[in-house]
């Protein structure tokens, strides 16, 4: 999940946020400047610790790192057709892949690692950077949009299948074959994201209304949120929580939305016998006789909470998260700071902001107060701030708001293992061998 960030004002240009994303499991921040990149660990709220930074690459588009480990990979654009994967505990540049067109995007799992360019995917297996598919017969992409399952047992690709239309291509990444194409919206796809097992997809179009959830691999729709009806807004960033019972979504207004996952049946005791309870009964019941898109509407949900921003128009990502026991929404702004929200269902819905980091000060770099080699695994998402639906029924739940060269070795094998990382620094990556690489003219055609 990453985006790139509006010009940087006059005076700042050594120091512009050109972009910035959260890893695959929300405990790591990076952010890509005209000075080059950062980490930052996301385990305090008090303080935003950088676990490492580089200034050996200017003009950073694109940083993204592999979970918690070393592997990161850049992307800038003195050379955007160029794309660098370094062990930044090591120092050392494990390979770098150049590519006909400029690199619009880079998603990665612990099996396999994408490149996206505007008319094309590459796929890496990334233990050894081989490539193994090209994918060449996709519709234009201007915006490099493309989503990768973070769990490597079935590494799901999904990507546009159209320049018109809300289709998604669903493409099993470890069998290197289509699955389905799943037709989400009538407009163009804005946004498209996986659950962390890679069972579910959310998606988002680019009037940013409706915001749907589908099942993998059948492509079967399971919720609807409608997140507004007044406006119609971009979306710039959508994820679920880690244990997948939430989705969050930010656009271009001042309020992020988080959304409950959850099937309402009709085995909720009888309402009680008041004017508000029939009144209720009667306006469910005339869904069934008035046009669908209106029908559907209001079967749509409304958000189980939201996040409001001190500010609209500024490109930006959000992810929700353990922090020290207790649920957070974070967003990272163009603004060049990181929000931090408490997220309090018992406030009314409203998530309280307790915390602003600037993301472009200089900090102190302090590699060791980040025990990321050891992760421990952060309480449920859901059992921390669930609470008791008291929505009305719906076929589908929602909501809404009125307003390939030498080959090193990347990945070892005990990596691949079930469960959390666990991994030996001093073995993380062995042996590292450098090399080069270019796909120009090199892929296996789809």
């Amino acid at each position: 999940m990453e985006a790139e960030a509006a010009d940087a004002p006059p005076g700042r240009v050594e120091a512009a946020l050109s972009c910035f994303s959260f890893n695959q499991d929300c405990t790591s921040l990076a952010i890509g400047t005209k000075a080059g990149y950062k980490l930052f660990s996301l385990s305090s709220v008090e303080q935003l610790d950088q676990v490492h930074g580089s200034n050996e690459i200017p003009d950073v588009y694109i940083v993204e790192r592999l979970f918690s480990s070393s592997l990161v990979v850049v992307v800038s654009h003195t050379k955007p057709r160029q794309m660098n994967v370094y062990h930044f505990k090591k120092g050392t540049e494990i390979c770098n892949y150049s590519y006909s067109s400029n690199i619009l995007s880079i998603r990665l799992n612990r099996q396999r690692l994408l490149v996206c360019l505007e008319e094309s995917i590459y796929i890496h297996n990334i233990k050894d950077m081989k490539l193994l598919k090209t994918l060449l017969d996709i519709p234009s992409n201007p915006t490099g949009l493309c989503a990768l399952s973070i769990n490597h047992s079935n590494s799901y690709l999904a990507y546009p299948g159209s320049q018109t239309t809300g289709e998604i291509v669903l493409y099993d990444g470890n069998s290197l074959k289509s699955v389905c194409t799943i037709a989400a919206h009538e407009g163009t796809l804005a946004a498209i994201t996986f659950n962390s097992s890679g069972s579910k997809l959310a998606s988002a179009s680019e009037k940013g209304t409706v915001i749907r959830v589908f099942s993998v691999p059948d492509g079967q729709k399971l919720y609807e949120f409608r997140r507004g009806m007044k406006r119609y807004v971009t979306i710039s960033s959508l994820v679920f929580s880690m244990d997948s019972q939430f989705l969050c979504a930010s656009s271009n207004t001042e309020t992020v939305h988080i959304f409950k996952l959850e099937h309402l049946t009709d085995s909720r005791p009888e309402e009680p016998s008041t004017w508000s309870g029939y009144m209720g009964k009667m306006f469910m019941a005339a869904t069934n006789y008035l046009p669908a898109q209106v029908s559907d509407m209001m079967n749509q949900d409304r958000a189980f909470a939201t996040g409001r921003l001190n500010f609209s128009g500024q490109k930006n990502i959000c992810t929700l998260s353990t922090i020290q026991k207790l649920p957070r929404l974070l967003v990272a702004s163009s603004d060049g700071h990181l929000y931090i929200y408490n997220v309090d269902p018992q406030d009314g819905g409203e998530c309280v902001l307790i915390k602003t980091h600037s993301l472009l000060s200089s900090g102190t770099a302090d590699e060791n107060k980040e025990n990321d080699l050891k992760p421990s695994l952060p309480p449920s998402y859901a059992a921390t701030v669930a609470r008791p639906s008291t929505s009305a029924a719906s076929t589908v739940p929602g909501y809404s708001e009125d307003g390939g060269a030498l080959r090193g070795e990347v990945i070892p094998e005990h990596e691949f293992a079930t469960g959390p990382v666990c991994l030996d620094d001093e073995n993380e990556f062995p042996p590292i061998i450098l090399c080069r690489g270019s796909q120009k003219g090199k892929a296996k055609q789809s």
